[in-house]
Parts: C-alpha cells; structure tokens; sequence
C-alpha cells in the first residue's frame, strides 16, 4: 500500500519545483495557448483565394461574364489582367500566382455558334495537393457557367427545364468545410502529449543533473509513491491546459462542442495519464534533461504529430505505415476528441478506443515504475 502522506510530501516538492522554475511554468502555461493560435490561424486546410491572372483577348460581354463567374467566387481572386504570355508566366514563376487563364480572341463568336469555345487554364503543379483542389474549383465554376448557358437556350427555344438527374448533396457534421472545426479537435491531442511528455521527461532527469536524487534514494519513499507524488503536479497542469483549449477553441475559433463535455474529460485524464507515465519512463531511462528532451520529441511528438490521422489522414498512408498507426496513442484520443466535437457520440460507439486508452495508461504507467529503481548506478 502507498503511503498518502509521502505522496503529498514528493507532490509539494515538486509544485514548489517547478513553482520556482519559470521556465518549466512557462512551458506548462503559456506553451498550450501558443500552440492554439498559431496553428488554429495557420495551419488551415482551406484553399480560398486562390491567385489568379487573366489574358482576356476577347474582350467582349461573353468573355466578361466568364470571368466574373470566377471573380465573383470566394475560391479565386484575380490578382491583375494582361495582354501577353510573358508577364503570365513571370507571375506565375515568382509565386505571384497560381493559375493564370486565358480566353480566346473567339470567344464571343464560339459562344454564338453553338461550339464549344476552348478557354486556356495554365496551373502550377509545384504544390500538387493544392493545385488539384484549385482545379476542381475551377471546374465546378466552368460547370455552372455552362448549365447556366444552358437553361438559357432551352427557355429561349421554349423548353420550361432540362431533364437532368437531381443531385441534392448532403454535408453532415462539417457543413461549411472549416478546417478548424477539424483541426482544433486534434490539437488538443497535440498539445496534451507535448506538454506532458515533455515536462514529466525532465523531471527525474533534472533530479540526477541536480545530485538530489541521492536524497529522494535515501528517504522511505517507495519507488510508486514518488512516481506519483511527481505525476500530481503535472497532471494538474495538463488539466489546466485542457480548459484552456476547450475555451479556446469554443469562444476564439468558434468551434462547436456537440457531445459530452464529461466524456470529453474522461478520456483527456485517460490520455494524459498514459503521457505522463511515458514521459516519467523517459526521463527514468535519460540521465539528462538534454537527452530527455530528444527521447521525448522522437517518441511522442512526431508519431503524434504525423501518425495519428492529425495532419494526413490514415487511409492515405502505406499499409506498414497504417499499421504502425495501431501503436500510437494519440490516434484513438483524437478520433474521440472529433467525435465526441462533431459527430456528437458517445461512448457506445468510442469504447474501443476509450478502451485503447485504458491499455496506454496501464502500460505506460506500470512501465515508469517497474524502470525506476531506488539506487545509485
């Protein structure tokens, strides 16, 4: 059995520690709603407002009510109209734009002569994610334009409507396609094992770089009890954090909250005791704080990070590549975390992965205090 009161001894300890730690306290603290903003403002998978720059040869009312289908779309903006190739391909070159369009001397006259009238689409590929989403904009607007050509001439020829197929799309959960409604979810996660892992790698490390772990050795308290009492302050600040990127998220980026605010917090202490253990078990195994610090970027931030479906989605990835996904936490935290935002779930349908977080604490947890051993080596 642990004894409380050594537990509260080592707790005390360590909130005056790190209390007198500006540095550790600013980590804790200030880390969490940097990290928030920044990437909630920059990290967006939106593509509005793709540049563009337009050669209009024709210069006609045909031509100009093309071009305005485009400028009148939030997805481009027209950044200036020339009369030549090379200042297209100058901007185009320099970054200044990414598509550059242009319509044909004929346009107008195609238009009236029922053919096709050819329209030139120049598109930097450099960034190829990006330049597929700006074409199918462009596609989606050419489309329109055309049904719109369309009803025109069948009202003209006394036609009331065109027999088409009625496709009534339906988005569920994301309905304006915010990026942020996806990925403030998931930087939750990110933050919690930064800060955790981070923090509590250092912790037992700073102890040996300090020489004061000869004293902790030297003392009646049992290998559990000072993995605990050291787990105390840091999962109090990781609790912290979490209500600051709750309210963050709610009140700044306006993201909606659906689901159980309890179940929610549930499995953020779940998820936060497995990084804490993990990062007490990292900083058993480092003797340094420098050390400590590499272990825990390379075991929790970048799988985190990459592996766990934050950035690039799962089904994207290699098949060894998903497979290793199985092993990091992190991606059954966040498919709680966006279910329990967007999808309004609950835990009928997230117990595998509440589960999975139940095994990561275990092992996490039981791994930080089977390594740490009351000796000097």
């Amino acid at each position: 059995m642990m004894n409380l009161i050594r537990i509260n001894a080592v707790a005390k300890k360590e909130f005056i520690q790190i209390w007198r730690d500006p540095r550790s306290l600013g980590l804790g603290l200030a880390i969490p709603m940097i990290l928030i903003v920044l990437f909630g403002y920059a990290l967006s998978l939106d593509i509005d407002h793709v540049p563009l720059v337009i050669w209009d040869q024709d210069k006609s009312k045909e031509s100009v009510d093309f071009i305005l289908s485009f400028k009148n779309s939030k997805y481009f903006s027209i950044k200036a109209y020339y009369d030549n190739y090379r200042l297209l391909e100058r901007d185009i070159n320099y970054g200044r734009a990414m598509m550059a369009m242009v319509v044909p001397r004929d346009f107008s006259r195609y238009m009236h002569s029922n053919q096709r009238a050819p329209v030139q689409l120049i598109l930097d590929g450099s960034d190829s994610n990006t330049a597929t989403v700006a074409l199918g904009y462009a596609q989606s607007i050419v489309y329109n334009y055309n049904v719109q050509i369309m009803t025109k001439a069948a009202r003209a020829i006394g036609i009331s409507s065109l027999n088409a197929v009625d496709f009534r799309p339906r988005v569920w959960f994301n309905q304006d396609f915010e990026s942020k409604n996806f990925i403030v979810p998931g930087l939750i996660a990110i933050i919690m094992m930064i800060i955790a892992s981070l923090l509590t790698s250092l912790t037992v490390a700073r102890e040996w770089e300090r020489g004061t772990m000869e004293q902790l050795i030297s003392t009646p308290v049992r290998p559990a009890e000072l993995i605990v009492g050291k787990f105390i302050p840091y999962f109090a600040i990781g609790l912290f954090d979490l209500v600051i990127s709750v309210l963050t998220g709610r009140f700044i980026f306006d993201v909606p909250l659906r689901g159980s605010l309890v179940l929610l917090f549930i499995a953020s202490a779940l998820f936060l005791t497995g990084a804490l253990g993990l990062g007490i078990y990292i900083s058993t195994v480092a003797k340094n704080q420098l050390m400590a610090s590499q272990m825990a970027l390379l075991v929790s931030f970048l799988p985190t990070f990459l592996l766990s479906g934050f950035t690039y989605e799962i089904f994207n990835m290699p098949k060894a590549v998903q497979a290793f996904t199985y092993f990091i936490p992190a991606r059954y935290f966040i498919t709680i975390l966006r279910g329990i935002y967007l999808k309004d779930v609950g835990l009928d349908d997230l117990w595998f992965e509440m589960l999975c977080l139940v095994l990561f604490t275990m092992l996490a947890g039981g791994a930080a205090i089977k390594k740490f051993k009351k000796k000097i080596v």
